[in-house]
C-alpha cells in the first residue's frame, strides 16, 4: 500500500512536470499573452488541464482496461493534430496583429468583424464582455466574434486545446502506467492524479505568465500585441517543425511509418 501511495504521489509530481513540455507551453502562451487578468489566466490553465485529463483518462482506460492497441498511423495522426493546432493558434495571433496594424494605419483590413473578448474576475464570478477593435486591444478573428460575448468562450478555447493536446501523449502515459501498476483501478487512479498534477502545473504556468506581464506593464497596448505576435510566430514555427518531423521523418503517409509513444 505504501509503495502504491508513493507511486501515486510521484505521478502527481510527474503531471506537474508534464505541463512544462515545450509544446504545452508554446500553445498556452498564444492564449495567455493575450489575457489581461490573472483570474482569467488561472481559468485558462484549469480548463486546459481539464481537457487534457479527459483525453488522457479516456484513452488510458481504453488501453488499460479494454486492451486497446493504437496503430502506428493513428498514433502519428494524433501527434500531427497537435502540431496543426499549434500552427492554427499561431496563425490566429499573427493575423490578429496584422489586422490591428492595418486598422491603426488607416488601411482597409479584413472586412470580417473583429472584437476583443475580455473577461475579468470579480467577487468570485467571471464576467465576459466584447470590446470593439478600435479600442487598441489585440483583435481576434471572426470565430471569436461569433462567441466572444458569451460566457462559454471563457472556457471553450483552452478546454479544446487541452483535449487535443491530451491525444499526443496519452498512449505513452497509459503504457507507462500499465507497465508500473497491474491493478486496473489503481492504474486509472494513477492517470487521474497525473491529470490533476498536469492541471496544477498549467495553472502555475499561466498565472506566472500573467503575473509577469502585469509586473512589466505590458498587459495591453502595443507591447501586448507584439508579445502576442512573437508567441504566434513561435507557435507556427514549432508546430511546423513537429509536423515536418511526423510527415517526413516518421513517414506518416508512407508504407512503413515509425512511431514511438512518448
Amino acid at each position: 500500500m505504501l509503495s502504491i501511495a508513493s507511486i501515486l504521489a510521484f505521478e502527481f509530481l510527474l503531471g506537474i512536470r508534464h505541463a512544462t513540455d515545450p509544446d504545452h507551453v508554446v500553445a498556452i502562451a498564444t492564449i495567455t499573452t493575450r489575457q489581461q487578468s490573472i483570474c482569467r489566466a488561472a481559468l485558462v490553465g484549469i480548463c486546459w488541464g481539464a481537457g487534457h485529463t479527459v483525453t488522457i483518462v479516456t484513452v488510458g482506460i481504453a488501453i488499460i482496461v479494454f486492451g486497446l492497441a493504437i496503430p502506428v498511423r493513428v498514433g502519428l495522426s494524433m501527434e500531427l493534430s497537435v502540431s496543426l493546432m499549434l500552427v492554427l493558434l499561431g496563425f490566429i495571433n499573427v493575423r490578429s496583429f496584422i489586422n490591428s496594424v492595418l486598422q491603426r494605419t488607416g488601411f482597409a483590413g479584413d472586412p470580417t468583424p473583429m472584437v476583443m473578448a475580455h473577461a475579468h474576475c470579480s467577487d468570485g464570478h467571471f464576467h465576459s464582455h466584447s470590446l470593439p477593435a478600435s479600442d487598441g486591444h489585440t483583435t481576434l478573428p471572426w470565430i471569436d466574434h461569433a462567441i466572444g460575448g458569451k460566457g462559454i468562450y471563457v472556457y471553450l478555447r483552452p478546454l479544446v486545446l487541452g483535449l487535443v493536446h491530451g491525444m499526443a501523449g496519452s498512449a505513452a502515459i497509459a503504457l507507462l502506467v500499465l507497465a508500473t501498476i497491474r491493478n486496473s483501478r489503481w492504474a486509472v487512479a494513477y492517470l487521474l492524479l497525473f491529470g490533476i498534477g498536469t492541471a496544477a502545473g498549467m495553472v502555475l504556468i499561466t498565472v506566472s505568465m500573467a503575473s509577469a506581464l502585469r509586473m512589466f506593464g505590458i498587459v495591453n497596448g502595443k507591447w501586448s500585441q507584439r508579445l502576442a505576435l512573437a508567441s504566434g510566430l513561435l507557435s507556427v514555427a514549432f508546430g511546423g517543425l513537429v509536423a515536418i518531423q511526423i510527415v517526413v521523418f516518421n513517414g506518416l503517409f508512407t508504407g512503413h511509418p515509425i512511431w514511438t509513444p512518448k
